[in-house]
């Protein structure tokens, strides 16, 4: 009996999934095919996949040429389900030619042509809602938004602006952006969502003017060190029914979600100590110090509370800028350490030690890649991770998406109530530096 694979996604199911279903039966007796598994798509960045992983088993189910279906669940699968179940040949589209020629050294390959005409990726822009995204930035780097944006179904960067037209054309041929606008209200009337990604100083009246015009926005964190005026942007979202939304990126990846769940439920008990450094390397942005602050203040506010009696900061300045700033969280029962370096650098990493337990995240702990979980009395190290790619942007976007489809404009990922007191903290930096 001669063994046939294959592997897929699979979703919004199409004649062209159905062709090549039918064409790799008829290269053997037995297909087996192999579905991948939600938790696999989002760990390589596959966010766009909209039917559940029940739904398309049974699509592939119901075309009748499948003997048997797996889940496709982690990287590296192929080689191990090759040898698991005996297959002799290998099938899939020829828009993947070469990518599994390795293959070769386990069975016979070979590469269907597609169906012309027709794919998910036409079937997605034929039906789903499209999101213009607009930026208005002040320097010439897109950080990988514009790819990101684009793996989540509807949304796309097509609008820039900038008040300096050097950046502006430089952007337009470094990224090959559609359009460029003349005056900022041009661009918001041309997009559904503003990215406002420039100094602080004039973040407030960009979201301000985007609210206003009844546009979804998306700022760089911290919008404001006043935490009125915060106030007042919150509201202003509220009336006008639109989304504010910060980009902190590590709170739509489900590692933190695993993280908050065992510090907040108890699974490592009372928590003694959260002790956190971060920096970064980016001399274009004259923002950095306050992002790295807000990126390291929200998990310490989520696992740690509101509630501490006393907040020490010492700041180191060069110039006007900040270098480096030491905050120590005194805590009834814990304390909360948060190293910030700027031009000064600093290991990477953040430790959480509670009674039955302690959690490590080492290197760009704010990507949320993995953590270690060490419990007393045990030699053994649990680690959890995900197969993060990218800046993580996409599973910002993904969640504002959900938000969209669901007409939930008030989210829950991060409260009104942390980026409140973020912005009284950093206010306090600011008064401290003085």
């Amino acid at each position: 009996m001669k063994k046939i694979i294959t592997y897929g996604t699979f979703d919004l199911f199409h004649k062209g999934h159905y062709n090549i279903l039918k064409r790799a039966k008829e290269h053997g007796d037995y297909l087996i095919v192999g579905v991948t598994g939600e938790n696999y798509d989002i760990g390589r960045g596959k966010l766009n996949v909209y039917d559940s992983l029940a739904t398309r088993i049974e699509n592939v189910q119901k075309t009748g040429f499948a003997d048997e279906i797996i889940v496709e669940e982690y990287l590296g699968q192929k080689i191990s389900d090759i040898i698991k179940y005996d297959i002799d040949t290998f099938v899939i589209g020829d828009d993947w030619k070469g990518k599994f020629d390795h293959l070769s050294r386990y069975c016979d390959m070979v590469y269907l042509e597609r169906t012309k005409g027709i794919s998910s990726t036409k079937i997605r822009n034929e039906t789903f809602n499209q999101y213009d995204i607009g930026i208005i930035f002040d320097y010439p780097y897109d950080n990988d938004l514009i790819k990101e944006a684009k793996m989540v179904n509807g949304f796309e960067v097509k609008n820039i602006f900038c008040e300096d037209e050097k950046i502006l054309d430089a952007f337009k041929v470094k990224y090959d952006v559609e359009n460029t606008f003349d005056t900022y209200d041009s661009m918001i009337e041309a997009s559904d969502i503003i990215f406002v990604r420039c100094a602080i100083k004039d973040r407030v009246k960009y979201i301000r003017q985007a609210l206003t015009a009844g546009k979804h926005v998306i700022y760089d964190s911290p919008a404001t060190f006043n935490s009125d005026e915060l106030k007042e942007l919150f509201a202003l979202a509220k009336e006008n029914n639109v989304i504010l939304m910060e980009n902190i990126k590590m709170v739509h990846i489900y590692v933190f979600d695993q993280l908050l769940w065992m510090t907040q439920a108890g699974l490592i008990g009372d928590i003694l100590s959260f002790n956190c450094s971060i920096s970064k390397n980016d001399s274009n942005r004259s923002n950095l110090f306050y992002e790295l602050s807000t990126s390291s203040l929200l998990p310490m506010l989520k696992i740690m509370g509101f509630d501490y009696e006393k907040a020490d900061i010492q700041v180191n300045k060069d110039g006007e800028e900040i270098e480096f700033a030491s905050m120590n969280f005194v805590y009834a029962k814990g304390r909360a350490i948060i190293n910030v370096g700027d031009k000064i650098r600093v290991d990477n990493q953040l430790e959480i030690i509670g009674t039955k337990g302690t959690i490590r995240m080492k290197a760009d702990w704010w990507r949320c890649k993995s953590f270690e979980l060490h419990t007393p009395g045990s030699n053994d190290v649990q680690l959890f991770n995900t197969n993060f790619e990218g800046n993580g942007f996409k599973y910002l976007i993904k969640a504002m998406s959900t938000m969209l489809d669901n007409k939930r404009i008030t989210k829950k990922s991060i409260t009104e109530e942390e980026l409140i007191k973020i912005t009284e903290i950093l206010e306090h930096v600011n008064e401290t530096s003085m």
